[in-house]
């Protein structure tokens, strides 16, 4: 077996297949120079200062030997020969495969405007990006975050903590959009405004000023200059296809997979934040999570060892931002009516979301009993209505509206 990438999906994948009893070669291929890691705290912990760098490590160097993984570290893959079963790596060698593996992850979305190459203009994504954004926060007075999902919001709270004048710039008429309930957009909304950071809704960038090649400000569409000393990318990511586009794979948004992860070559599977996949409403997914990077990988491994079943998985997130722990479970988009459970003014509470009388997802804020309960309940067959959850406390409401101020346009 073969796996590109050594993110989380490749690592688990690896490691998955040894103790399920997979007794073939495995080589592990990483484009980064470093061992695999753990990406979550980079945006967290890591930035904040409050991780070691040797503490993100997934496994020491010896594990690999000791697994018999062959890992081969700071090359890229540049084509795959199909009809061979090799595939063609950077430094010009070869490894052949009985099952390849693409676990490709993504790439940052670049923004397209004029300035985006200067000096202090940032992106997160590796541990090499990372640092060289953390060693910038020491010194850097004012920062600008551009996008206001996940990783933007989780450096906006370590920026902010850090001392920083933080301003974080969305495009979108509420944060976290494609991801969350508006109710708990809303919520971080305000508790990032409250922690002391400017948060600017419906504002597009449309270019960076820099001076001596730095960036000094950042320019927005309504006319307004915001003077930064770091400036954070964070718009979304782009799935790495090119290598299953160059060998005729199908793909996508994402290189397609069969319900057994397998791509239209039987030979070649791909699983992780590169996979698309068709969910049970029928709809093409590509999902970014270690969960699903893990889950897929764990699913594979057995798959690999002779299991048959299909992948099936509740798909689950969570994000950390100041002392508020997100978890979310299942997808909420589309939903017509939720409940909510608890109170945003105590900052504990939960977003239970229907679509046409169904639960379909849920939104926790420090609540972790409703979050565990809630990946229960969609994974089970079992459906379960506004009214069933409105009966033990909660309160129904028409979908979009918020439950605290501070979704508005500023």
């Amino acid at each position: 077996m073969v796996i590109v990438g050594a993110g989380q999906a490749g690592f688990q994948l690896a490691a998955s297949a040894r103790s399920s009893g997979y007794r073939q070669p495995i080589t592990l291929i990483g484009e980064e120079p470093d061992a695999p890691y753990q990406r979550p705290p980079l945006s967290k912990a890591y930035l904040l200062g409050r991780s070691a760098r040797d503490g993100l490590t997934l496994q020491p160097a010896r594990y690999f030997d000791d697994q018999a993984i062959e890992l081969r570290l700071g090359v890229s893959a540049v084509g795959i020969d199909r009809a061979g079963a090799k595939l063609h790596l950077e430094d010009g060698s070869s490894v052949g495969y009985a099952a390849l593996v693409l676990a490709t992850g993504a790439d940052n979305r670049a923004l397209p405007v004029p300035g985006a190459d200067l000096r202090g203009i940032h992106s997160l994504r590796t541990l090499g990006e990372a640092d060289a954004l953390k060693a910038e926060l020491e010194t850097a007075r004012r920062v600008v975050i551009v996008g206001g999902g996940f990783i933007g919001l989780e450096i906006a709270a370590v920026a902010t903590r850090l001392g920083k004048q933080v301003t974080v710039v969305e495009a979108q008429s509420r944060l976290m959009e494609r991801a969350v309930t508006p109710e708990i957009s809303a919520f971080f909304c305000r508790e990032h405004r409250e922690q002391g950071a400017t948060v600017r809704l419906s504002a597009s960038v449309t270019c960076f000023e820099g001076r001596q090649g730095a960036v000094s400000a950042v320019h927005l569409d309504d006319g307004s200059t915001l003077p930064c000393d770091v400036a954070v990318v964070g718009i979304g990511v782009t799935p790495n296809t090119q290598l299953a586009v160059s060998a005729g794979l199908h793909t996508r948004n994402g290189i397609l997979v069969d319900p057994h992860l397998r791509t239209n070559d039987p030979s070649i599977h791909a699983i992780g934040d590169c996979a698309a996949f068709e969910g049970g409403d029928g709809q093409i997914r590509r999902i970014e999570s270690i969960q699903n990077a893990v889950d897929q990988a764990k699913h594979l491994a057995a798959t690999l060892c002779g299991s048959q079943r299909p992948y099936r998985a509740v798909p689950w997130f969570w994000t950390e931002q100041y002392d508020c722990r997100l978890q979310m479970a299942g997808l909420t988009s589309g939903a017509d009516t939720t409940v909510i459970h608890g109170s945003p003014e105590e900052r504990s509470f939960s977003v239970f979301a229907f679509r046409n009388g169904r639960l379909i997802g849920v939104d926790s804020v420090n609540r972790q009993r409703d979050h565990v309960r809630a990946r229960k309940m969609l994974a089970s067959d079992q459906v379960t209505t506004p009214e069933d959850i409105a009966s033990d406390g909660g309160a129904i409401r028409n979908a979009g509206v918020p439950v605290s101020a501070g979704a508005e346009r500023v």
